[in-house]
């Protein structure tokens, strides 16, 4: 049974010149037909499924499409066309930024992005020391959270997302910030929480990363789907040639 259906999933966006022209003239020039709209699909029939303990890989170019499709899986976006099947808990790291509050202390934001995520204060409380350590952050813990470096932050939102142990981890470009003993202890946890039975779906540029971790692999290229399955040595293959100049797609 899959853990993650993923139907025909098509994202649009719709852009025009309404943020300038105020409301009473994007009527008038509506009742006229005199107003642009602009449509794009960021992602378009988009299809794929995962099975419980499948690491999916998600590489394609800048533009392909990856992070929205990321926003519509998690829950952060509705499709315009398609649907999503979803079973368990999602523990989504989009924006390694957001969700934190720069005034608050690291320990305040643990149990803030806690919260948000949807988990007890009890929980919380008995996690709250793995997730420090893990992170590399006791000595920061009552700092305010806007005095940490990228790198740190990064580690504090990976170490929430990774140690709630989630039915459906999704990271976007994660496990490539930070410096090189972070990125081995990621990998290292990601391995763990797979063999834990995790669904985990990774977006990242380095194929090495995706041909290491995954046992799945979606290719995407300016919204559309080029490949999917479980032949990740053949199509990052291909995409490296296509990277390469060697490839071109329709």
């Amino acid at each position: 049974m899959s853990i993650l259906e993923v139907n025909n999933v098509s994202i649009r966006y719709i852009t025009g010149d309404f943020k300038d022209i105020g409301l009473k003239e994007y009527i008038l020039r509506k009742i006229k037909k005199q107003f642009n709209i602009i449509e794009f699909w960021a992602d378009k029939d988009i299809t794929f499924s995962l099975e419980k303990g499948d690491m999916l890989g998600i590489i394609g170019t800048n533009g392909a499409g990856k992070s929205t499709l990321l926003k519509v899986v998690s829950g952060i976006m509705e499709p315009t066309r398609g649907r999503v099947k979803r079973e368990g808990t999602i523990a989504a790291l989009l924006e390694l930024g957001s969700g934190f509050d720069g005034a608050l202390t690291v320990r305040e934001n643990t149990y803030l992005r806690g919260a948000m995520l949807g988990y007890t204060r009890k929980f919380m409380d008995e996690t709250y020391d793995s997730i420090i350590d893990f992170a590399e952050l006791r000595e920061f813990e009552h700092r305010p959270f806007k005095q940490l470096s990228s790198g740190m932050k990064s580690r504090l939102a990976f170490s929430i997302a990774s140690l709630v142990r989630p039915d459906i981890l999704i990271l976007d470009e994660v496990l490539s910030v930070g410096d090189g003993a972070f990125k081995k202890k990621s990998e290292a946890k990601m391995k763990e929480i797979i063999n834990n039975g995790a669904t985990t779906i990774l977006v990242s540029h380095s194929i090495s990363q995706v041909r290491e971790m995954c046992s799945k692999i979606l290719w995407l290229h300016k919204g559309r789907q080029i490949e999917f399955g479980d032949d990740v040595q053949g199509i990052c293959d291909r995409y490296q040639e296509f990277l390469d100049g060697k490839r071109t797609l329709e």
